[in-house]
């Protein structure tokens, strides 16, 4: 299936303002995708303020980035599953097994609950990262190299897809 260019667009809910996050989601219905659920919005109105914006018949993608030991991971992407997110995403730094984790756990809470089971994304390369930040780090070479390794570490993951820099 091939989406329309308009709905493959998540619109950035970059509020803590569940009212700013309605009064956004009810403007855009029809208009794009869905609606990205990011560190801001969550940490501030959590599970009940995803719900909010799903009840407005607004896919969602819950971009919390999740980056931690293999079982950690999957519980957490566990714990996300019953609020039906289209997209969910993991740091694909966390390795292969981290990723498959996330995969697995994804796949098996959606088929336990009877749901649709969400994207899984792997984020490569945060895009405020340069050269340098990569060298203070311990990586060496230029950004579009560990996108690439990364990416690459992603689909053997199993994962359904990279975020990651256009530039």
């Amino acid at each position: 299936m091939t989406l329309r260019p308009e709905k493959r667009i998540f619109v950035a809910l970059d509020t803590a303002s569940l009212e700013r996050g309605l009064e956004l989601a009810r403007s855009l219905k029809g208009l794009v995708g869905g609606m990205k659920i990011g560190k801001e919005f969550y940490t501030s109105l959590g599970p009940a303020g995803a719900r909010e914006i799903a009840a407005e018949s607004m896919p969602v993608f819950l971009d919390l980035k999740f980056h931690d030991i293999p079982n950690t991971v999957a519980g957490a992407v566990r714990a996300t599953i019953p609020l039906q997110p289209a997209i969910i995403n993991v740091h694909t730094a966390g390795g292969r097994t981290m990723m498959e984790a996330a995969k697995e756990s994804s796949v098996e809470e959606s088929r336990r609950l009877g749901c649709n089971e969400p994207l899984v994304l792997g984020v490569t390369v945060l895009t405020s990262l340069d050269d340098t930040d990569l060298m203070d780090i311990g990586i060496s070479g230029r950004p579009l190299d560990q996108v690439q390794r990364l990416a690459a570490l992603a689909q053997e993951s199993g994962l359904d897809g990279v975020v990651c820099s256009a530039g």
